[in-house]
This record gives C-alpha cells, sequence and structure tokens, in this order.
C-alpha cells in the first residue's frame, strides 16, 4: 500500500488532490468553458467598478491605420530608396497610408476633446475612452485620452498573431479576452455611445452588434456614430436596405453621419449633465 508521501509524488494523485480553483489543467477543460466566460466576464466588470468607471464611448475602427508622422515618414524614406525598389503597388501603399493617416489623427482628436470636455465632471460622470487596445484606431484614440492625462479602457483579444497592447493603454484598464463574445458583451455594458471610424471585417462586426442591440431595444438608448461618411455611405447601402424591405425606416434613426471630430464631440456632449 502506497504511503501519503508516495501518493502526493503522483502527478495523476496530485492533479486530483489540487484544489479545482487552483488547478489549471481542470479551468482549461472542453467542460468548464462555462465558468471561463463566467470568470471573463466578472474580472474586467469588478476592476472597472473598482476604478470608478461607470461610462465609456466606445472607439472603433480599423487597426491598420497609422499616425502621419509614422505614414509620411514611410512614403519620404520609399521616395529616398533607389527606384529600381519601388514598384508602383508599394507607392500606393504608402500614398494610401498618408491619406488614411487622416482617420487616424480624427480618432486621436476625438478622443482627446472627450477627455478634456469631461475633466470638470465628477469621476462617476465621466465618459471614459474605451477600445479594443490594438494598433491603428484603437491606438489613436487611446493615445488622444492619454494626452489629455485622461485613463482609457482597452479590451485586447488573443489572437494567433499575438495583437499586443498598444503603448498609450491604462496598464491597470487593460484587459486580454479569449472569447470574442465576452469581449463585445463589456463594449456594450458600459457604452454611453459608439464611433465607428473606417474598417474592416473586425469593425463591422462590431458596430453591427451594437446596431442590433439598439434597434432591438435590447440596450438604453446608444448613439452610433459612423465617421467618414463618403466611407460608409459606399460601403453600405441603408436607405437601399429600407427600400429593400429589410429594415425599417426608423432603423435609419439608430446611427448618425459625422465628418469632424468636433462634429463627433458635439454629439457627446449631449449625453453629458449640464
Amino acid at each position: 500500500m502506497k504511503s501519503t508521501h508516495d501518493l502526493h509524488e503522483s502527478k495523476e494523485v496530485a492533479n486530483a488532490y489540487r484544489l479545482a480553483f487552483n488547478d489549471p489543467e481542470f479551468l482549461l477543460r472542453h467542460e468548464t468553458r462555462g465558468i471561463r466566460f463566467q470568470l471573463e466576464l466578472l474580472k474586467p466588470d469588478l476592476i472597472q467598478s473598482e476604478a470608478g468607471i461607470h461610462n465609456t464611448v466606445v472607439v472603433f475602427g480599423s487597426a491598420r491605420f497609422k499616425s502621419l508622422e509614422h505614414a509620411s515618414f514611410h512614403l519620404e524614406d520609399l521616395s529616398r530608396s533607389p527606384e529600381s525598389a519601388q514598384t508602383d503597388e508599394a507607392r500606393a501603399q504608402a500614398q494610401r497610408e498618408v491619406a488614411n493617416a487622416a482617420y487616424y489623427e480624427a480618432a486621436r482628436k476625438f478622443a482627446r476633446l472627450v477627455s478634456e470636455g469631461c475633466e470638470a465632471h465628477p469621476k462617476t460622470e465621466r465618459l471614459i475612452i474605451c477600445t479594443g487596445g490594438g494598433p491603428g484606431v484603437m491606438e489613436a484614440a487611446n493615445r488622444g485620452a492619454m494626452e489629455a492625462g485622461a485613463p482609457s479602457v482597452a479590451l485586447n483579444i488573443s489572437l494567433p498573431h499575438e495583437q499586443a497592447p498598444n503603448p498609450y493603454v491604462t496598464p491597470e484598464l487593460s484587459f486580454q479576452f479569449h472569447y470574442f463574445a465576452l469581449r463585445k458583451m463589456h463594449f456594450a455594458m458600459r457604452a454611453k455611445a459608439l464611433i465607428a471610424f473606417p474598417g474592416g471585417f473586425g469593425t463591422l462586426d462590431e458596430l453591427f452588434e451594437v446596431l442590433t442591440l439598439v434597434q432591438t431595444k435590447k440596450v438604453h438608448p446608444t448613439p452610433v456614430l459612423l465617421f467618414g461618411s463618403a466611407y460608409w455611405k459606399r460601403l453600405i447601402d441603408f436607405e437601399w436596405m429600407v427600400t429593400s424591405g429589410t429594415i425599417a425606416k426608423e432603423d435609419l434613426a439608430c446611427f448618425k453621419y459625422v465628418d469632424t471630430p468636433e462634429e463627433a464631440w458635439e454629439e457627446i456632449k449631449k449625453l453629458l449633465p449640464c
């Protein structure tokens, strides 16, 4: 018969004897997925509540956009390269980066306007910038908040290519998620408004998640701003959706187009107490 010492030396028995909440292998089993859901819901919620963050302005947009400084440097560097090293595709890409940098700078300014504009309000009433924590528009918004001396929330997602938090997030408010569904829930939980800059599949996924919640009244009325009317009207013909009978005309009130950071801030100011 094995002694107690021998049993503790056995890995199988040691794992069985370990407290369930202190057993990583057990917590990562398929059957404990529901527990992991609950933990991903609870941890960011508790930390934000303890930090006094109750109201956010969520900023979505492309992770591919660069700052004007970065994009301009890339274009200038390409121009200094030997002509043989340049291609039409590379030049077009660099020029596109400079054009798209306008969205990065707009998101940066918008976040700064929101953060500065809320500074005089009580902490519990302030609107805090919240992003996905990655590069591009997300980086720009976290950067604008930091430049205003305000905290910002980052809800990052673990991806195969290891999307790291951008350098402007507030470290103690930077969260990593495994489940997209829980991450999107956290975007909605504290959002008093949402602004979507031009973006790709991820931006559209997040945008339509919120539009659906607003349309079906699953959340309190939440202003949704689409920044860059030319982009959004070319990408999605909402009027055609009305004509086709797939949405009602009143559903068009679920969002509003804006084209400048100042115009977007004017809409956000309506949410603040006088």
